[in-house]
């Protein structure tokens, strides 16, 4: 290795991003550049402290350099991998594309350098992974699990891979609820056991007052957890029991401000190693803590695996089983749980008298509003549900009302960045294209509820039902068509309609669900007698 290798290796050690980025620029012409000082200068820009889209442009433009003067070497493979991660990471940030063609292309063309990378290396742990984060954006959960499998088949899973591979067969049928308990207890083996002389003894002594802790991750941004658990903590009673906050944010806003401001004790643990975290919340002494993400978001399951209190209990980011052997309850309802189905979670259920959990709505006006089909010759249907719970079959009922329907429209939005292509292909094939229209993600919130008034009715998504969106949708008045499932995360559906007295739009099955959509919109008195008592009654 020349000096001048040694000399940019050592400030890449240092963390002196930008010193690399200027010795590389200033000393090698940039036809002159190989494929590693194109990698080491693309990585640079990445982890540099300037915070600029401009540079992760000028990072990706190296990246795919890199990989073109050596598409057959581990370096070529080095830098396709962090094309591909950095293209996630740009594409999530974006808050919207104007120019569709130019995304397409982009698509398109990282593809095709998958596909060629593959003829040349076959499997990769660190390239496949980046693929499976790709397939995500482009809404094909199908290929996301392909690749998933791949890295099982190679005996390279960890403890996030296993997570998305449960996570994702969420947004599809073919596992019943018996395969998510068999997968979900593998997790065990893939969280990491502490040695126990490191921690802090678990105290089992009786406090003063009943003290509860919540771990989150998404207390930013009006995530939708925050919305659930805003009852709680504007509500308990302070003479009982006190609320420890524990965020894991990588950043903090005026959210995760409002919520600590509402607990008893907060603290962020984004930066503190698992060891750190559990001496710190073993030492609060906390009698019951909540895991609001289990195998969502970045959680951190293995602190309920090394146990942080003596009672852990599941609630609100995932509806499902979390498979830990450490994780005591799961909170449910009836309509969520079957009696004769409690084998089936690996924790023992609380079953609430009504519903799992409360919405509490919003701090804005809430008016009454006029279902849009009076206003004009046209029923319109929305769902502002992830796109990635739109599958195949919802896309086949969707297809199959617009079709049996005069002048009908479906409006469509994501909270998240997803690559609509894969969608409309699907949607087009149906020959129902026209009838979807696609919307931007809304950067203010109260435009996103605003949408609501162009919707006479929403459809949920199925198994993967809609939690959140639903409880928007009631509360703007607007009512939602659901479907019957077989778990927890395919009922939430059944379960928030149920319990506003709504029983007409649970459909059992998707033949019905078909039938209730086009009954309604063709009655547009029950329509707005069903309009009226959800906004009055709710």
């Amino acid at each position: 290795m020349n000096l001048f290798n040694l000399e940019l290796q050592k400030l890449f050690q240092e963390k002196k991003y930008n010193e690399v980025i200027d010795k590389i620029e200033n000393t090698v012409k940039a036809n002159e550049r190989s494929a590693g000082l194109l990698n080491i200068l693309g990585v640079s820009r990445v982890l540099s402290f300037v915070k600029d889209a401009s540079i992760l442009d000028f990072a990706l433009i190296n990246f795919e350099e890199a990989y073109n003067k050596e598409k057959n070497t581990q370096i070529g493979l080095d830098a396709l991998t962090n094309f591909i991660n950095l293209f996630v990471q740009i594409f999530d940030r974006k808050k919207n594309f104007n120019n569709f063609e130019i995304l397409e292309k982009k698509f398109e063309k990282i593809f095709k350098m998958i596909e060629e990378a593959e003829s040349y290396f076959g499997y990769n742990h660190k390239f496949y992974l980046s693929i499976v984060k790709l397939c995500k954006r482009q809404n094909n959960i199908d290929k996301s699990i392909y690749y998933l499998k791949k890295i099982f088949e190679n005996k390279n899973a960890d403890k996030d891979t296993m997570c998305s591979y449960i996570y994702y067969n969420s947004f599809k049928y073919g596992w019943m609820q018996k395969d998510f308990l068999l997968k979900s207890k593998d997790l065990n083996s893939y969280c990491t056991l502490l040695n126990q002389n490191n921690l802090h003894q678990l105290n089992l002594k009786k406090n003063d007052k009943i003290r509860i802790g919540f771990l989150s991750s998404d207390i930013y941004k009006q995530h939708s957890v925050t919305h659930f658990l805003k009852t709680i903590l504007n509500n308990y009673n302070k003479d009982k029991f006190e609320i420890y906050l524990y965020l894991n944010n990588k950043e903090e806003d005026n959210t995760s401000n409002y919520f600590q401001n509402l607990a008893f004790k907060s603290q962020n643990l984004y930066h503190l190693s698992d060891i750190e975290v559990i001496n710190l919340i073993r030492r609060d002494n906390i009698d019951v803590i909540f895991d609001l993400m289990v195998i969502t978001s970045s959680n951190r399951l293995n602190l309920f695996k090394n146990r942080l209190a003596p009672n852990q209990i599941s609630w609100l980011g995932y509806c499902n089983t979390s498979g830990l052997d450490e994780m005591d309850y799961i909170i449910a309802d009836n309509n969520l749980i079957k009696k004769n189905e409690e084998n089936l979670y690996s924790e023992k259920i609380i079953f609430l008298k009504n519903i799992w959990s409360c919405h509490a709505g919003f701090d804005l006006p809430r008016k009454e509003l006029v279902s849009p089909c009076l206003n004009k010759d046209q029923l319109t249907f929305g769902s502002f549900n992830n796109f990635n719970k739109i599958n195949d079959n919802v896309i086949n009922v969707w297809s199959t009302i617009l079709k049996k329907m005069d002048n009908a429209k479906l409006i469509l939005k994501s909270s998240l960045n997803i690559h609509i292509m894969h969608l409309q292909e699907k949607f087009d094939r149906h020959g129902v294209l026209d009838s979807v229209v696609f919307m931007k993600n809304e950067e203010f919130f109260e435009n996103h509820l605003k949408m609501y008034e162009n919707i006479d009715v929403a459809l949920d998504t199925f198994p993967y039902n809609g939690v959140t969106t639903s409880f928007e949708s009631i509360w703007m008045g607007v009512p939602v068509i659901t479907m019957e499932g077989f778990n927890f995360n395919s009922r939430c559906g059944e379960s928030i309609n149920r319990n506003i007295g709504m029983d007409y739009l649970v459909s059992k099955n998707e033949e019905e669900y078909i039938s209730k959509v086009i009954q309604l919109g063709n009655d547009k008195k029950k329509l707005l007698e069903i309009r009226k008592k959800i906004f009055h009654n709710c």
